[in-house]
């Protein structure tokens, strides 16, 4: 396959400066103008109030290297400031880099900010033409792909109102729409599903899986770890600005999840001197119990298992109702549960258990998300804590429990073993 994208070494820093103005009264402000004044008559002028500046040096990518091949769809991945959107601009030569190199064969299109060169005063039909120029697209491409990009944005009716009058969600798809409309062999995209409503980025990733199919190649950063599963052939794994991981995208996702440290069945906040909470209830600890008698943090599909809390209430009230948020390794909501049994109230220290039978849950990487809240005067979120415990559910072929024999993969999230009837009539 032909090379699209080569990077080596890249690097970007930036200079950030740090100012301190320090507190001054107005007196000092009466006082320093009089000195200033006596200072100005032999040649020195120093003030009290004068504003300290520290600079520092901030490498938002360092050492970052890889190459895509033609019509890969990559995902990029990381956390908040892990430097996702820095590449994108520097793939998208928005910004130099400040060393290293990137070597890009093709015509590169980017979806950075939604509907940037828009002019307000203008009709959505002039915007069309406006935007499509800065994009890089020919006049005569823009008309030969008009009809397209308007039935796509379902603006027909408000194609000659000026876009000030758009709502938020108009403006969107008009801007998307011209956008992935582009014939081009490179799209760069960011974030640009988190908006909209769920209708419209279905539609987005429709036009995207289109693009991809036809043999173009795309980058595509998002936090939905759901969507970078399902249009991605690859993912690349971002961590305070360097290059972790380069590969297949369920790994990729399992270590954005775990921050590389594997699948931990237990955590210990207190042990750590991490406080979790508020200040009426925290989180101590938690851990998974299982009787599979197989490697730590997993457990057999037939098994049940056991998700034990350790919470300290410090101020009386609520109740108060833990609850549990399942989600897939691809980074699919599985399923949630609370307590309502509505047994704490008092302060002190209590263990909280939930079980989740065996042959419910399908093979396959989970994480467990914790929370406790109570519900006097709205909803108060006493503390979420996201991703807090990993679990491995694996299978063997030698479990019949819901398989009846078959040896494949079975899809979906759950796969339980429900109770079937079956009467000879004849």
């Amino acid at each position: 396959m032909a090379i699209a994208i080569d990077a080596a070494d890249l690097g970007k820093r930036y200079l950030i400066s740090h100012r301190k103005q320090p507190y001054v009264a107005l007196r000092d402000v009466i006082a320093e103008r009089a000195i200033a004044v006596a200072r100005r008559l032999v040649g020195r002028v120093q003030s009290r109030a004068a504003a300290f500046e520290r600079e520092e040096m901030f490498w938002a990518l360092r050492r970052v290297s890889f190459s895509i091949e033609a019509g890969e769809r990559v995902g990029i991945i990381g956390r908040n400031g892990a430097g996702k959107s820095t590449l994108l601009k520097v793939l998208s030569r928005i910004t130099d880099p400040t060393e290293g190199r990137v070597r890009i064969w093709g015509r590169v299109t980017s979806l950075l900010e939604i509907g940037t060169g828009f002019h307000p005063e203008l009709t959505g039909r002039e915007n069309i033409f406006l935007n499509g120029a800065i994009l890089g697209m020919p006049h005569g491409e823009i008309r030969r792909k008009f009809d397209e990009i308007v039935a796509f944005a379902e603006v027909e009716r408000f194609l000659d109102t000026a876009v000030k009058h758009y709502s938020s969600g108009m403006y969107v798809r008009l801007a998307f729409a011209v956008a992935a409309h582009l014939e081009t062999e490179i799209l760069v995209v960011d974030e640009v599903l988190a908006v909209g409503d769920a209708r419209f980025q279905k539609k987005c990733l429709g036009r995207m899986e289109e693009v991809g199919r036809s043999g173009r190649t795309i980058l595509f950063v998002s936090h939905n770890m759901a969507t970078i599963s399902s249009l991605c052939t690859r993912a690349l794994l971002l961590d305070q600005g360097e290059l972790v991981y380069s590969g297949l995208v369920s790994e990729a996702v399992q270590r954005y999840y775990t921050d590389g440290t594997g699948s931990p069945g237990s955590v210990d906040y207190s042990a750590r001197g991490l406080r979790v909470g508020d200040a009426a209830v925290v989180l101590l600890a938690a851990h998974i119990e299982t009787n599979s008698g197989i490697a730590p943090g997993e457990v057999r599909i037939g098994d049940s298992l056991e998700i034990v809390l350790s919470l300290e209430v410090l101020s009386a009230g609520g109740p108060y109702v833990p609850n549990l948020h399942f989600t897939t390794g691809d980074g699919i909501y599985a399923f949630m549960s609370l307590d309502n049994s509505n047994r704490i109230t008092r302060t002190g220290r209590y263990r909280v258990s939930c079980r989740v039978p065996g042959d419910f849950l399908n093979e396959g990487m989970y994480f467990v998300g914790i929370a406790v809240s109570s519900f006097q005067n709205g909803v108060n979120v006493h503390f979420y804590e996201e991703n807090a415990l990993t679990f491995n559910v694996v299978d063997f072929i030698e479990n019949v429990g819901s398989r009846a024999g078959w040896a494949g993969p079975v899809r979906g999230v759950v796969r339980p073993k429900l109770e079937w009837d079956v009467d000879h009539t004849d």
